[in-house]
Formats: structure tokens, sequence, C-alpha cells
């Protein structure tokens, strides 16, 4: 598992999943550049130059990127990349990963 924030959101049936718009990568690099999330336990920046700065009570630099159409991030010393879809509800984004694990987070900047 990566340093990337975990909370799992438990949704409360199927209409709640219609509320979610798909992000495409377009859009993922549009929310996500420039910007600060705040996860429930944790603070991201997302800097322009492609690194990102993770905060959950320490420092944890990595790399982020868009590929296709999913946010991907790098936590070294690791040179893997994960990669999750993105999903949209008002200011409300959420990552979801390949076996379904979803993590929400809101601007803090």
């Amino acid at each position: 598992m990566t340093r990337f924030a975990l909370m799992t959101a438990v949704l409360a049936g199927p209409s709640a999943a219609e509320d979610w718009s798909v992000m495409d990568g377009a859009e993922i690099r549009a929310a996500l550049e420039g910007r600060t999330l705040q996860y429930a336990n944790a603070w991201q920046e997302f800097r322009t130059s492609g690194r990102t700065l993770y905060n959950a009570g320490q420092d944890s630099w990595g790399y982020w990127r868009v590929q296709e159409d999913q946010y991907c991030s790098q936590w070294p010393p690791s040179d893997l990349w994960a990669c999750y879809a993105m999903d949209r509800r008002g200011d409300v984004l959420r990552f979801v990963g390949e076996r379904d694990d979803i993590t929400e987070a809101v601007y803090a900047d």
C-alpha cells in the first residue's frame, strides 16, 4: 500500500454512486495542478512541476502525473507508480484504486 491517504468511503446505496461524475485526464490535471487537498487526517499539495507533498504528521515527498484518465503517484524510494481513477461531486474529489479502495478529499486552499 502506498503512503497515499486511504480512507474508505461507505456509500449510502446505488443512488449515491450516481451523484459522482467520472473525471477524464484533462479534468484531473485541472483539479489537482497547483492545488492542496485535505483528507480526513492529512493534506497533499500537487505542484505544477510534478512533485507532490503529502503530510499526515510529517512531510513525504513524491511525484504525481496524469496518465490517460487516471491520477498516478510515486513515493520514493519505490519506483512503482500507483494509479487511481477519479470522480467528482461538487467540491469533493474521490480517488478510486484498482481494488475499489476509495479516498475522498476536499480543497484546502
